[in-house]
């Protein structure tokens, strides 16, 4: 479960390379809306995956999944916080997800980034059932790319009208 009071950012972030990615590669120093800010951090890796083919850019997530849910399960195990507010890989991997396939252009950013901070925020079944007891990496990490799946539904029935 995450913990929503102010948590001060670990200096380790700043100096360990795995707590830095974990942290959203700093985005999570942030002091106010940390996952917001997360999520715009993977606008520029999603810039820089989607003119690969729809294989290889959904290869690259399932690596990039389980890669999060080991780094985030062992930065949490150091800093002795689970699911700290300011880890933010779970929402770069979540907005990845969400633009799966998603046609380009600004409002397509836009809009996968305003689906996804919606369903990550509001958390619908399954993903605040996961959010409340899934613990560890996995725990982190799939609850947001759950939003991002429900994202990308959402997306690919807006593309189609």
């Amino acid at each position: 479960m995450r913990d929503y009071t102010a948590q001060p950012v670990p200096r380790s972030m700043w100096k360990k390379p795995s707590h830095f990615i974990a942290f959203g590669f700093g985005s999570g120093a942030v002091p106010f809306a940390p996952g917001t800010f997360g999520t715009l951090m993977a606008i520029p890796f999603y810039l820089a995956m989607q003119s690969l083919s729809n294989g290889v850019y959904l290869f690259l997530i399932v690596l990039i999944t389980i890669a999060s849910m080991w780094l985030c399960d062992k930065v949490t195990k150091e800093i002795k916080v689970h699911d700290h507010s300011g880890m933010c890989l779970d929402e770069i991997v979540g907005y990845l997800v969400a633009m799966y396939a998603a046609p380009h252009g600004l409002i397509w950013i836009v809009l996968g980034f305003a689906l996804f901070r919606l369903f990550d925020i509001w958390k619908p079944w399954p993903i605040g059932y996961i959010d409340e007891h899934v613990g560890g990496g996995i725990g982190i990490i799939l609850d947001d790319v759950l939003a991002g799946v429900y994202s990308l539904i959402l997306l690919r029935i807006f593309a189609l009208v």
